[in-house]
């Protein structure tokens, strides 16, 4: 049995870790700003500590001297409502990098065996992205940096933090690059939900012969990897010997619009797809529509290299269970609101 801490448990990623460990037997303690949305805690956990990351004296409460692994999968970010408008810019660095700091430092000084840590897809130069169907998102293409948000240079920076402290002090560490996780007990309202579960709760929200908006031309392309998948490309990545970042995603690569008709398609309604953009999306939302790189897409080449497995799952198996989950979420929210309103 492993002493393990997951940083950032009481999120989608965390959680589903968090139970997927707990099943395997381990000694599991969570800490996060916030008690998880979905998950009873002890389906995922042992220990659930309530604190801020950012501040120092709580990453010291956390981690505990021969921690066997240490999963840090806590960031101050959202979905493009959150990271692309600019609003949020400041507190995501900020925020992000502190805890980070915070956790790589006292990873060492309390020897902890090995910890885990998750980068993004958004650290990948803009410049290689700008093309929708031939997106370059190979590992070795991260430098020159030109990541599109502060989101993802944070990412970038603390990519370096971990491997600095790798070198100078022998930390031993797993960076991942995740590409667009997602899945049932996630997000899904709000405006830090991912591009999968806000198609889900659009057309779960509507009914037959309504349409549901797509923000931009809908041609911008990406890929989107199950939250099952993505736990098992963690765990079999923490398991192996590799220490440089590595990318973690599907490549089977859709365009948002055929994002959005595989959840009409699933959801078996008739709907119409709006696609909004350029001044009549401003007169809507009162600012410029937030979308992105134009293309993002997982290469595996090197995860398969140095791990040895592949993703399996097509995209339409796990948009079948998410959409399943988020249409349940919908009902009972709309219950809710009636009990409140007549109640």
């Amino acid at each position: 049995m492993k002493k393990i801490v997951i940083l950032g448990g009481g999120g989608f990623i965390g959680g589903h870790l968090g139970k997927r460990l707990k099943k395997e037997g381990h000694h599991i303690r969570i800490c996060d700003i916030k008690k998880h949305e979905y998950f009873d805690h002890s389906e995922i956990c042992d220990e659930f500590i309530v604190g801020d990351l950012t501040d120092p004296s709580v990453v010291k409460l956390v981690l505990e001297e021969d921690t066997d692994e240490v999963y840090q999968l806590a960031a101050d970010m959202g979905g493009a409502l959150y990271i692309f408008t600019g609003e949020h810019d400041a507190d995501v660095m900020h925020n992000s990098a502190m805890i980070n700091l915070n956790v790589a430092r006292e990873c060492t000084i309390k020897n902890v065996k090995k910890v885990f840590y998750s980068s993004s897809a958004c650290m990948y130069p803009e410049h290689n992205q700008l093309d929708s169907n031939n997106p370059n998102c190979e590992e070795s293409s991260a430098y020159p940096a030109n990541p599109d948000s502060e989101y993802g240079w944070e990412k970038l920076f603390s990519e370096r933090l971990y491997l600095a402290y790798n070198r100078n002090y022998k930390l031993n560490v797993r960076v991942a690059r995740f590409h667009n996780i997602f899945g049932p007990q996630g997000t899904w309202k709000g405006g830090k939900e991912k591009s999968p579960a806000a198609m889900c709760r659009k057309v779960a929200e509507v009914n037959n012969n309504e349409e549901i908006e797509v923000w931009g031309n809908g041609m911008q392309t990406r890929s989107f990897l199950y939250i099952d998948e993505c736990i098992e490309a963690v765990l079999r990545l923490m398991e192996s010997d590799f220490s440089e970042p590595v990318n973690i995603g599907s490549e089977e690569m859709v365009s948002i619009n055929e994002l959005a008709q595989m959840a009409i398609d699933i959801s078996n309604k008739k709907i119409k797809i709006k696609n909004l953009e350029g001044q009549e999306f401003f007169d809507k939302y009162g600012f410029k529509c937030p979308l992105g790189v134009k293309g993002r897409n997982s290469h595996n080449k090197l995860y398969y290299e140095k791990i040895g497995w592949k993703v399996s799952q097509p995209l339409r198996v796990g948009m079948e269970k998410t959409y399943q989950w988020i249409a349940e979420q919908v009902a009972i929210s709309t219950t809710n609101s009636v009990s409140n309103v007549f109640g």
